[in-house]
């Protein structure tokens, strides 16, 4: 039988963000599917043109899905298919969101869709060290604690497993009648860097 104490800690590091990461998706719907996923792809080609031209290299643009399926419509209405493909797109431009949603606006009008940005950081190993650190440390001071109070010293670690929080990703819907200042101010403040980790410590 496992004897000792177990403990979470936790550890937060923020940084500066150097990449801002958008979400983009081209859909439509048509009677025909052909016809569906022929204008999905030919307006799927003039947002990749768009932002190619606003500056963004061909490594940073990526289709990451590909979707068919059938469209809801109302009883009685003509059945329909919708097709969908997803953009993801990265730039080292923190400031030049404005530009990017104006050019994917004007190339896919109605039919294009903002499933999110995020602004990160590129290489956040230094950040996860510290955190780690903190979140070792903070757990240890709560298992002295814990173990003080059962009348126990506290021997050496048993077990350690370590979890990161994710980062969630908001869903809108544009409307290409709607004008975009190309330099809509967007604000990264610091990006938080958390790590959690379970620790298992013996008894001396």
């Amino acid at each position: 039988m496992e004897t000792g104490v177990r403990v979470v800690g936790s550890g937060q590091v923020s940084g500066t963000p150097d990449v801002l990461r958008v979400t983009f998706s081209v859909e439509h719907a048509e009677v025909d599917v052909a016809a569906a996923v022929a204008k999905v792809s030919e307006r799927t080609d003039a947002v990749v043109a768009a932002l190619r031209a606003q500056g963004v290299d061909r490594g940073q643009l990526a289709t990451s899905a590909v979707n068919v399926y059938q469209d809801y419509r109302e009883p009685g209405a003509p059945t329909a298919y919708r097709a969908a493909h997803t953009i993801q797109v990265e730039t080292r431009d923190l400031t030049g969101f404005g530009g990017l949603l104006n050019a994917a606006v004007g190339a896919a009008g109605n039919d294009l869709g903002l499933h999110g940005m995020q602004f990160d950081i590129a290489d956040k190993s230094a950040l996860l060290v510290q955190a780690r650190e903190l979140a070792f440390q903070q757990a240890r001071e709560k298992a002295e604690h814990l173990a003080g109070l059962a009348g126990y010293s506290l021997g050496g670690v048993t077990t350690v497993s370590e979890t990161h929080s994710p980062d969630g990703i908001p869903v809108v819907r544009l409307q290409a009648s709607k004008a975009y200042e190309s330099s809509l101010s967007i604000t990264p403040g610091e990006h938080t860097v958390e790590v959690s980790l379970q620790v298992t410590f013996s008894w001396a």
